[in-house]
This record gives structure tokens, sequence and C-alpha cells, in this order.
């Protein structure tokens, strides 16, 4: 593989592990959240109206920031009925030839949810709730969520590429 893109599967891993590592904690804000609201609810008789919303955008927060360390990580979901009795080249292989659907899918995933950014940004779009949160910040997360999950991806493709090859990055 030409250097570039050895530059370029680096850098990409080491930006969703620093992200996913720290989208790893989120869980804990969530359940701090939602204690919070435990606490509140049952002690001192005092419900609020943000919480679960708050805890359903710290979730969304929490996945969507992952998913890019989730495939470093394999962690996601793989139908294995020929695959793990295949060599590596010949699963290098495979994996570059069905991983472009993957990149094709997020980036139109990606197209939408600029479009969602653009308008909740240009039209300071709420959610419709009591609470009434300003939409923008949960979707500019989701969009780089997306975003380093495509990136991902592609560097995930390289490396395939690579292994197909008999070559490792």
């Amino acid at each position: 593989m030409p250097k570039p893109i050895k530059i370029f599967v680096r850098f990409v891993d080491s930006v969703n592990k620093k992200v996913g590592r720290f989208s790893m904690y989120l869980v804990f804000a969530m359940m701090g959240i939602l204690l919070f609201e435990s606490i509140s609810r049952t002690i001192f008789d005092t419900p609020h109206i943000w919480v679960v919303e708050l805890a359903q955008f710290t979730m969304a927060a929490y996945y969507l920031l992952g998913g890019g360390y989730s495939m470093i990580l394999k962690g996601h979901v793989r139908m294995d009925l020929l695959y793990g009795r295949w060599s590596v080249k010949k699963q290098g292989l495979a994996d570059s030839i069905t991983t472009p659907f993957l990149i094709f899918y997020l980036v139109f995933l990606l197209v939408g949810a600029y479009s969602s950014i653009e308008y909740a940004v240009m039209y300071g779009q709420k959610n419709r709730s009591a609470w009434a949160p300003y939409m923008a910040p949960i979707k500019i997360i989701m969009g780089t969520g997306i975003l380093l999950m495509l990136l991902q991806a592609i560097a995930t493709w390289f490396r395939d590429i690579a292994k197909a090859r008999g070559e490792k990055i």
C-alpha cells in the first residue's frame, strides 16, 4: 500500500480510538443523569422534565461516536457461515468487495445528517417536548459520529484490500 494510505489508516484509527474511548464514559454520564432523577424524584419529590431526553441524547452520542471504534475492535455483527473457514486472503477479498456497500450507505447517511444539521442550525430547531431543547448540538454529534464511522469504513476497506493482497498496514 502507498505511504499516504497507510498514514490515513493509522490517523483514522487513532482518532476513532480516542473518540471511542471517550464515548465509553458517556454510559456513566447517562447513569449519573438517571440516578440524579431517581434520587430527585423519590427523596426530594421534585421530578425534572429534561432527564429522559438528556439520557436519550447521551445514549445516541454514545453509540454513534463509538461506531468507528467498534469497527476497529470488530464488534459489529457478522453472519459467519463460511467466512471463518476461509483463508485470510479470501476473507480480505470478501471484505474488500462488501465494504463499499457500507461506505455507500454511510455516504447517504452523512448527506442526510448534513441536511438535518443545516436545518436545525438555520431555523433554531427545537424538540417538540415540554423541555424543548435545541436539536443542533445532538445532530452535530450524530453527524460527527457518522463521519467518523465513514472514515473508519474507508480505512477498513484499505486494510481489507491489503489483506487480500497478502500485505499488512
